[in-house]
Formats: structure tokens, C-alpha cells, sequence
């Protein structure tokens, strides 16, 4: 799907917005003579006894006529010193002085302050949603590579009810199922949540970069069979194998329990689900049309033994 010109006015409305929000407008950032991107290269020289000026202008992405013109400045104030590199004498390296570090204190309390009051003008429920927003913001502009490892932790308060919204939100969204899916999900979940056998039930939730991208349940159908239940995979962290994880886990799990086989119940337009349990083993025991979350569906049932 390309681009539309209503995509591209609505991320220029928040840019505006937040530029506005975050008082990068003004003649100086957080009340002082220094432009964001002043500030910014005061950070970043902060950070370390000294660096290649080289490195700060590719981190950044500065023009080298602009980067000079600001350390020659940020040098005749006192702020840093520059020198010759010791290892090679063709790069120049840059440090703060201590005046440019009692700068960099500055800027950093007063922008720490300006943010501190900004969230506590939120109530809490409302600040969780805001910086949750702004993670995934980032998750999304961030490039492929930078993404850290996922991890499968057993669930924490709140999970529940973040299982319970993705999918209520995500099949609506896919597949346009309506809420009597999410009510399923809320009962097979609030079932879980009250009452389980830790022994021979669990649950996990997959969480890359802090963030929970990913679910399943390993429940017990009868004294013999495991059930596997609502495995979710975010789209922003499909294709990475997190699904096949979660299903491993389940399987390990489920056999560690004592149970001898295990089964799942799915639908036939779950194609992308249906090749991770046929990866894992999983094989088509039965199949049956229903009309559920307002759609006519083939509910499938797959097993394996363990």
C-alpha cells in the first residue's frame, strides 16, 4: 500500500505538535542560548572522556562544515578543547572542558525537570499510554538491526489484560471478528488467571526490547492431553521465529507435565499460526464449519503426541 498525502499531513500535525509540546521552538532549548542540536553534540560529548569528531559527525549526521563552525564556537566559550588524535595524527578528537560538563548538568536537570512536570500533569493510566506509545514509536523507526533478544518470561500483572486486548484488537483488525472473540479470550483468560495447576499449566509471554510481542498457554484438556491455547504474535515481530519459540516452550513444557499428547483448536484462515504448528509437528485430526465472532468459520482440530 503506498503513502497517502492524509499519512504524510498527519505525521507533519505531530510533528508540529510535539516540537510545540517539548519547547524545541523557542530561541534556546530549556530556557538557555543552546539550539537543540547544540545541545544534542554537548550530550554526546558527554558521554565520554573524548571523541573522534569524525565519529560525532557521522553519529549525528551533521554536515562537517556546520559541525566545525559549532565546535569552533562551543571553543572560544570555553566549552570544549580540541586536539590530535594519539593514535592517528590525521583525526582531530574533541572533550568537554569542565565548563562544557557544568553546561551539559544544566541542560540536562532543566530538560529532566520540563519532563518531570509534563508527565505529572497525566494521570497514571494516561502516562503508562503515553510512554508506551513513545516505545513503540521508536520500536517501529528503528532499523531491523537494532533490535535486541527476545525473551519468553512467565506472565506479570497487566498481562493478562494486555492478552486479552491484542487480541481482541489484532483479529478484529486482520480478520474482522467482533467482540464475542474478545470475550472468549477474556473467559479462557480470567479461568487461567483464578485457577490453574502451576504444575501442569503455564503460560509465557514473549517480550523483545521490553515490550510484550508475543503469548501462549499450555492448559490441561484432560489427565492425558495438553491444550495448546492463544498463541499471539505482534506484526511487528513476526517472521523472526518467536512463534515457533513459544510453541517449543509449550511442547517442553506439556511433556515435562507427563502429559502424552498435546492439541490445539484453530480455524482455517489462521494460515500463518497453522504453519508454525505444522512445523512443531502438529498434525489436522479434525474439522468442522461454525459461525462464530460474527463469520462463517472451519474450526480445525490438531494434535500431536509427545
Amino acid at each position: 500500500m503506498s503513502v497517502t498525502t492524509g499519512d504524510i499531513a498527519a505525521v507533519r500535525r505531530f510533528n508540529r505538535f510535539y516540537t510545540g509540546v517539548i519547547g524545541v521552538l523557542g530561541e534556546g532549548l530549556v530556557r538557555t542560548p543552546y539550539s537543540l542540536t547544540e545541545a544534542r553534540v554537548i550530550f554526546e560529548l558527554a558521554q565520554r572522556e573524548a571523541t573522534e569528531v569524525v565519529a560525532l559527525r557521522r553519529d549525528l549526521d551533521l554536515d562537517p562544515g556546520y559541525l566545525s563552525r559549532m565546535l569552533a564556537r562551543f571553543e572560544s566559550q570555553g566549552l570544549v578543547a580540541r586536539e590530535r588524535s594519539a593514535e592517528d595524527a590525521r583525526r582531530q578528537v574533541v572533550r568537554l572542558t569542565g565548563t562544557g560538563r557544568d553546561v551539559y548538568a544544566m541542560l540536562d536537570e532543566r530538560s529532566s525537570q520540563d519532563i518531570e512536570a509534563m508527565l505529572a500533569r497525566l494521570p497514571a493510566g494516561r502516562r503508562d499510554r503515553l510512554i508506551g506509545a513513545m516505545r513503540t514509536l521508536q520500536h517501529l523507526l528503528q532499523e531491523p538491526a537494532g533490535r535486541g533478544e527476545c525473551v519468553l518470561r512467565p506472565p506479570r500483572p497487566g498481562d493478562f489484560g494486555w492478552v486479552v486486548q491484542r487480541n481482541g484488537a489484532l483479529y478484529a483488525e486482520e480478520y474482522g471478528w467482533d467482540r464475542t472473540y474478545e470475550a472468549l479470550v477474556a473467559r479462557i483468560v480470567a479461568g487461567f488467571a483464578e485457577d490453574h495447576d502451576p504444575r501442569r499449566e503455564a503460560a509465557w509471554i514473549a517480550e523483545l526490547d521490553g515490550e510484550p510481542v508475543g503469548s501462549v498457554f499450555c492448559v490441561r484438556k484432560d489427565d492425558t492431553t495438553a491444550q495448546l491455547r492463544l498463541l499471539l504474535v505482534e506484526p511487528s515481530a513476526r517472521g523472526t521465529g518467536i512463534g515457533s519459540r513459544l510453541v517449543d516452550e509449550c511442547l517442553r513444557f506439556a511433556k515435562g507435565a507427563g502429559y502424552a499428547e498435546i492439541m490445539l483448536w484453530t480455524n482455517d484462515c489462521l494460515a500463518d499460526a497453522r504453519r508454525v504448528y505444522q512445523r512443531a509437528g502438529f498434525e489436522l485430526r479434525d474439522e468442522e464449519p461454525h459461525h462464530s465472532f460474527g463469520h462463517d468459520l472451519v474450526g480445525q482440530y490438531w494434535g500431536r503426541p509427545l
